[in-house]
């Protein structure tokens, strides 16, 4: 019997189905999931309150962490909603421009965060390797331009990737073996020619996790020499504390990025594997940032503190 080759033309919905071959455990997968956005959303707010609050935190390095913790809210928002529908409600379709939406802001919050970190980077090798002229270079107007520039690079870049993905008409599918909307995983339903799509995938991702992940490494090999050099031991161990959340957040990240990054285009990891790690990459640094630099940090700890001890004592 002949095979039926099917195509479909300008489709206006794609049907999400979740984690390919784990489709019958959705519904429980789900429940850690929503577990570590709550965790994330509520450590991020938390965040987002007390930096402003409190006058010793109005520093470049917090006022960085302020942002990421706005963009890790945001990352939660772009990908939790629909993700729960499809394990727990079975709400597998979604118009196809608004899943262009989700994977413009999925991608785009992913490559601010990537911003954000290098910033953090250059913000510790300034007040390690130059402590006397960090205030003066890190002034709040290099701060706002800083982040704008984060913000426009990353919305010019990943803003490719949708308009790209338009031009193309025809799909042999609709199916999209994912819990979310991937660039890759949506580029690979046309048939079409999609070089073009892969290359600027390919271009996006080394311009922007590429190019910010060598200039963190130099900023820490620069930071780790200056610290080696300093005599006394205290010091050194006090210059090296104040990078470990750094390097901690900084190595979750890109590990986790690049895993998915090349195994979605040149691995042969096993769907429901890639797809449960590519989730776990969009969802656990959310959750783990406010942690690692809230743990780090006396005056975040102490705020924190008196937040849950006034809502306990409200209950009494």
């Amino acid at each position: 019997m002949a095979s039926i080759n099917m195509s479909y033309l300008n489709p206006r919905t794609v049907i999400l189905i979740g984690i390919p071959g784990l489709q019958h455990m959705q519904f429980w997968i789900g429940f850690p999931f929503f577990a570590v956005c709550l965790v994330a959303l509520l450590g991020n707010i938390i965040l987002l309150i007390i930096i402003p609050m409190e006058r010793s935190l109005h520093q470049p390095m917090y006022i960085f962490l302020a942002v990421l913790a706005a963009t890790d809210i945001g990352l939660c928002a772009a990908i939790a909603p629909k993700m729960l529908a499809i394990f727990w409600f079975r709400s597998y379709s979604m118009a196809f421009d608004t899943c262009l939406a989700q994977l413009f802001f999925i991608h785009a919050l992913q490559c601010m965060e990537s911003g954000i970190l290098l910033a953090m980077a250059f913000d510790r090798y300034i007040a390690i390797c130059d402590p006397l002229r960090h205030t003066s270079i890190l002034t709040p107007s290099i701060l706002g331009r800083m982040m704008v520039i984060v913000a426009i690079r990353a919305t010019v870049l990943v803003g490719l990737l949708p308009i790209l993905i338009k031009r193309l008409h025809l799909f042999h599918s609709t199916i999209i073996a994912h819990s979310y909307c991937e660039h890759m995983a949506v580029v690979k339903l046309a048939a079409e020619d999609i070089r073009v799509n892969k290359t600027c995938g390919l271009f996006v991702g080394f311009t922007i996790l590429g190019f910010d992940m060598i200039f963190i490494l130099i900023s820490y090999i620069l930071i780790f020499q200056a610290v080696l050099r300093l005599h006394q031991k205290e010091a050194r161990l006090k210059a090296f504390n104040t990078c470990t959340a750094h390097i901690f957040v900084f190595l979750e990240f890109y590990i986790l990025a690049f895993f998915s990054f090349f195994s979605h285009r040149f691995g042969h990891v096993v769907p429901s594997t890639h797809i449960l790690l590519s989730t776990i990459y969009l969802l656990v640094p959310p959750a783990l940032n406010p942690i690692v630099y809230g743990v780090k940090n006396k005056v975040i700890r102490k705020r924190v503190a008196q937040i849950f001890l006034l809502n306990h004592g409200s209950q009494q």
